[in-house]
């Protein structure tokens, strides 16, 4: 289940429009262009994963919301107005039945789990050559800590003035809270399983 741009956008304007926040606020308060957020809004634009996660943690909203994909009459609006999960819903995910989101930079993320687990995002992860975080430059953060585990290729980790490499069969943990930014830095596309828990603090 593929993650369109229009619902991601489409989510994110209704939280942002929840939390009573102009567009033009936003981008003030993310340090980016109002025009960015009208495109991700829009389905126009896909955000990178730094942008992604100022945009949610800005609107206390879980990232997990992002990757909702209601099917008609399966699911219940919540009194916070998320989407709730049916309660029957199999514990277990088939590759075909992911939630998936393409974002920015080369990166992909598949939701490992049937439905949206409190402060915990699991996720694989998929970094294609060339495929970064953020852009060179930038460095993000945000609440949470991070666990990742390096199934194939080669994968660059900046955290704050440290850098790492991983590959197959190497895993790190850090506290996100620290600047930082991961990268492809091979020939071939990363694949790994990601935690971040904890990420709305």
């Amino acid at each position: 289940m593929s993650g369109e741009l229009g619902d991601i956008g489409s989510r994110l304007r209704e939280e942002r429009q929840r939390a009573g926040i102009s567009q033009r606020e936003l981008a003030r308060r993310l340090g980016l262009s109002g025009s960015l957020i009208s495109q991700i809004e829009s389905g126009q634009s896909k955000p990178s994963v730094s942008t992604l996660y100022a945009i949610v943690t800005e609107l206390g909203v879980s990232l997990d919301h992002v990757f909702q994909v209601p099917a008609e009459g399966s699911s219940t609006a919540a009194s916070d107005g998320q989407v709730a999960e049916p309660e029957t819903a199999s514990p277990v995910v088939r590759p075909g039945d992911r939630h998936v989101i393409e974002l920015a930079s080369g990166v992909r993320w598949e939701r490992l789990t049937s439905h949206q687990q409190e402060d915990v995002d699991f996720l694989h992860v998929i970094y294609d050559v060339g495929g970064s975080s953020s852009p060179d430059d930038r460095l993000m953060r945000h609440p949470g800590r991070e666990y990742g585990y390096v199934i194939s290729g080669r994968l660059g980790v900046q955290l704050g003035f440290e850098r790492h490499e991983l590959g197959p069969g190497d895993s790190i943990g850090f506290d996100s809270t620290i600047p930082h930014r991961l990268f492809n830095t091979g020939d071939e596309p990363v694949h790994g399983i990601w935690f971040v828990v904890g990420r709305e603090g």
